[in-house]
């Protein structure tokens, strides 16, 4: 084949083209910055996300429900728990990490994340015992005053690591051999609900070393199958059976005052099989005075986890049933915000967000796809 001037020429082009292209500095990319509001408006959420056939990583997902928006992500460690500071600026996830990822030396650590940019702040390692389970809401807690953090240990010894904020350094490890948890109480106490029926509090000094401790009994464990996934108001928590019965403690005085326990179902929907499940099965929106319950009507002893369609909502005050709400997913684990004007927020076994108005008990549509496996919902 001839090659013409005009080919030539315009090969000598591209060529002279190309290898300018070749050789030129490109821009470096620059990572996005996500910035979000502070204050975080009253209904942004977190969604925690164990991810059932991976669980090496854990995603935190921040939601907007009521624009129906992906805000941004965290992305932690295994199995990791979050929760948020109650000043609004951190957000705090119990990580574990593996040097060969899925094996190897373990690593856990507890990290703060600034809850505008997502971005981690700071992080303190902590002894490697910190519970590898599906998360619950007091595995990781802080107190009154975000002074300190506490972090769930299950070895299977079970033990509650204190981690100094101000000071971001671990300053004890409190033994709580036979009870599980750490439900906050006011700046310097938790709780923890023991296999012996009884409910265990123990006091620190402004230093996080244990000062002093008492277990008072609260339930038979031979008779009543207790759920330990507790929901407050305040410093009073709410519990409940495996069949139902509310066992409410207010835990603001020297001592736990255990309160007329009520039950959530009456003797003829017990009768028809009626009874909470799910894995968070209880939400409490505060300023509504309204404890919200997954409810199905084909109770077994050995399925009271399942999930459901059906939320029934009880008067916190009278312990009488007010309503009900129903959404076109199976809901796992719930939350209600904290505000005046609150949602109902409710992560699906199929990884969608169900969101409820609870002023008007209205359904306001579906967040598809933000998890794969939402074991927990929070919000501020």
């Amino acid at each position: 084949m001839r090659t013409t001037p005009i080919l030539a020429r315009t090969a000598l082009a591209l060529g002279l083209a190309l290898s300018g292209v070749a050789h030129a500095e490109l821009p470096v990319e620059k990572e996005g910055q996500v910035t979000l509001p502070f204050p975080p408006e009253p209904h942004r959420a977190y969604v925690v996300d164990v991810e059932f056939m991976n669980m090496i990583a854990t995603r935190v997902t921040v939601v907007d429900p009521d624009n129906k928006r992906m805000l941004g992500m965290l992305s932690t460690g295994g199995m990791a728990p979050m929760v948020p500071s109650r000043d609004q600026k951190t957000l705090f996830t119990a990580d574990t990490y593996w040097s060969r990822y899925v094996r190897g030396t373990r690593t856990d650590m507890l990290t703060a994340w600034d809850s505008s940019t997502l971005s981690p702040l700071w992080e303190v390692e902590i002894p490697a015992k910190r519970a590898n389970s599906i998360t619950e809401r007091y595995a990781l807690n802080t107190s009154s005053d975000d002074r300190f953090v506490y972090v769930y240990n299950f070895t299977p010894a079970t033990s509650v690591t204190v981690v100094d904020v101000k000071a971001q350094k671990v300053t004890s490890e409190v033994d709580i051999s036979g009870c599980i948890l750490n439900y906050p109480v006011g700046a310097r106490r938790f709780a923890s609900l023991c296999g012996n029926g009884s409910l265990q509090v123990v006091t620190l000094d402004d230093a996080g070393k244990e000062v002093s401790r008492h277990q008072t009994p609260m339930f038979d464990p031979n008779q009543v199958k207790m759920v330990e996934r507790a929901v407050a108001k305040g410093e009073t928590y709410y519990f409940t059976t495996t069949e139902g019965v509310i066992h409410p403690v207010d835990l603001s005085g020297d001592k736990p005052k255990f309160l007329p326990t009520w039950s959530l179902v009456s003797d003829e929907e017990k009768k028809a099989g009626w009874a909470p499940g799910g894995w968070q099965m209880m939400a409490l929106a505060p300023k509504l005075d309204r404890l919200y319950v997954l409810m199905h009507p084909d109770h077994k002893p050995m399925n009271w986890e399942d999930p459901s369609n059906t939320i029934w909502v009880f008067d916190l005050k009278t312990g009488k049933k007010t309503g009900t709400l129903e959404a076109p997913g199976l809901m796992w684990s719930m939350h209600a915000t904290n505000d005046d004007a609150p949602l109902l927020l409710a992560g699906t076994v199929t990884g969608d967000l169900e969101v409820f108005d609870l002023k008007s008990g209205k359904h306001t549509g579906t967040m598809t796809g933000i998890a794969k496996t939402p074991t927990q919902v929070l919000s501020h």
